[in-house]
């Protein structure tokens, strides 16, 4: 499996505002030296060393992860504002594969780029959505709707299914897709990928509790044996205990679980709105530091930004 994300902020998309691109250039410039402009090779040393908070950012679009298997078809996870943009990669390649939407909830930052998400315009698509919850079809027909929309969800000419999933697994194929209910106010669902051996769990909006360590039989089914485990960390401890029950957890709560759990591979998602690049790179160093204060040398640590492609 591949994993890519098109979409990582959580609440709220977050621009790259003039303010911040300044910044950035500035820093750039207070680092430069006269040694790093005397040739192509020297220039390119250069950006190599800049930290990614500066020469990057980990973008502003709001949740959209695509699991790519091995099955001929796109499996997307909600349709944050990232959505749009895999949308136009899909139109572009004119393959015309099934799309496989999950909705984990229905906050306005997970639905909110499903109206400008191309091939749902395409009469060759065959798109189906996926949740729980039995009025999900209702919910998403009335964020399309006057007034507060042009247009009507009937105008989207893709061959739609609507499938309310029952149970705890669904299959497409050889793919296995478990899901639970997670802690989040409104219900939050997560996702678990199972293909030739391998799991990745899709876990945002979550506010980790005690009952999510606990060694369960569901839970040892669920969480064990994770290749990789996307999850939210918007929060520090201190802004975790501050927000308690607003439904998000801190990378530090994160990094105990992922090392309760034995997960190979722990990516801090759904990043805090307000925080710029350099602070949201501090809170991966502070996660991989916290990993090594634990001892724990087998989980790698990732900072989900937008592009980003991580093979399973």
């Amino acid at each position: 499996m591949k994993i890519r994300f098109w979409g990582v902020r959580g609440s709220i998309p977050t621009p790259m505002t003039p303010d911040k691109l300044k910044s950035k250039i500035s820093s750039v410039i207070q680092s430069i030296t006269s040694d790093d402009l005397i040739s192509q090779e020297a220039r390119e040393r250069f950006i190599a060393r800049l930290p990614e908070s500066v020469f990057s950012t980990v973008g502003g679009n709001t949740s959209c992860v695509e699991l790519k298997t091995t099955e001929n078809c796109h499996l997307i996870f909600d349709a944050g504002t990232g959505i749009q943009n895999l949308g136009s990669q899909i139109l572009a390649s004119k393959k015309h594969l099934p799309v496989h939407l999950f909705f984990s909830h229905f906050h306005w930052d997970h639905i909110q780029g499903l109206p400008f998400f191309g091939p749902a315009y395409d009469p060759a698509t065959n798109l189906t959505f996926y949740s729980p919850r039995s009025d999900f079809q209702e919910i998403l027909e009335n964020q399309m709707r006057e007034p507060v929309f042009p247009i009507t969800m009937a105008t989207m000419r893709a061959q739609k299914n609507f499938c309310i999933l029952t149970g705890d697994c669904i299959q497409i194929g050889d793919i296995k897709v478990h899901y639970r209910k997670m802690n989040h106010p409104g219900g939050c669902y997560s996702y678990a990928v199972e293909e030739e051996g391998h799991k990745v769990i899709y876990s945002t909006d979550t506010e980790l509790d005690a009952k999510d360590f606990d060694r369960t039989p569901e839970n040892e089914r669920y969480f064990r044996n994770t290749d990789a485990l996307i999850i939210d960390t918007q929060y520090t401890l201190g802004e975790a205990i501050e927000k308690q029950f607003w439904g998000h957890s801190s990378f530090s709560l994160a990094a105990d679980f992922a090392s309760s759990w034995r997960i190979k591979k722990l990516i801090l998602f759904h990043h805090e709105p307000m925080y710029n690049d350099k602070k949201i790179d501090t809170i991966l160093k502070s996660a991989a530091w916290y990993l090594g204060h634990l001892e724990e040398r087998g989980i790698e640590v990732i900072l989900a930004r937008e592009g980003l492609e991580i093979d399973i």
